[in-house]
C-alpha cells in the first residue's frame, strides 16, 4: 500500500504552540479554536519544551477545581516534557509504526533542534486515503 516516503513532504508545517510560562486557559483556548487535540510548548528560540494534550487541560482544571483555588496555572505545570520527537526527512512509515506502538497521536517535527512541524494521526490518514484514491 503506501511505500517508504519522506515525512517533510507530508508534515503540518505550522503546529499550534504555545510558550511554557503561558496559563493553561491560554492553551485551551488555542486548542478549542484551532480544534487540535494538543499543542507544542516552545521556548523563544522556538526549541520544543514539550507537548500539551487536551488531557494535561483536563488534570489542570481538575486538580484547580479539587483544591478549590482558581489559579490553573502555567502550561510548564502540566505539559509532558519528554516527548517523542522525529526528524525532518525521517521515514513516514517508519514514525507511523512508532506511533502506533507508542500509542501516540502526534509527534513534533525537529530540524536542527528547533520544531518544524508536526506529524498527527489525522495526517497519516490523510496521507492514506489520499494514496488510496490515487491508485483507484
Amino acid at each position: 500500500m503506501l511505500r517508504s516516503v519522506d515525512l517533510s513532504d507530508y508534515m503540518l508545517h505550522n503546529p499550534v504552540t504555545v510558550s511554557a510560562d503561558e496559563n493553561v486557559f491560554v492553551a485551551i483556548n488555542l486548542i478549542v479554536e484551532e480544534k487540535v487535540s494538543g499543542v507544542c510548548v516552545v521556548d523563544t528560540g522556538g526549541a520544543l519544551l514539550g507537548v500539551l494534550s487536551e488531557l494535561d487541560c483536563l488534570k489542570a482544571i481538575l486538580g484547580a477545581t479539587y483544591n478549590e483555588h482558581g489559579d490553573v496555572g502555567n502550561v510548564a505545570d502540566y505539559m509532558t516534557k519528554e516527548v517523542d520527537c522525529c526528524e525532518l526527512h525521517a521515514d513516514l512509515v517508519d514514525v507511523a509504526a512508532d506511533m502506533i506502538k507508542k500509542g501516540h497521536r502526534r509527534r513534533p517535527v525537529i530540524d536542527h533542534g528547533k520544531l518544524v512541524g508536526q506529524i498527527t494521526c489525522r495526517k497519516l490518514l490523510s496521507v492514506v486515503s489520499q494514496f488510496a484514491h490515487s491508485k483507484a
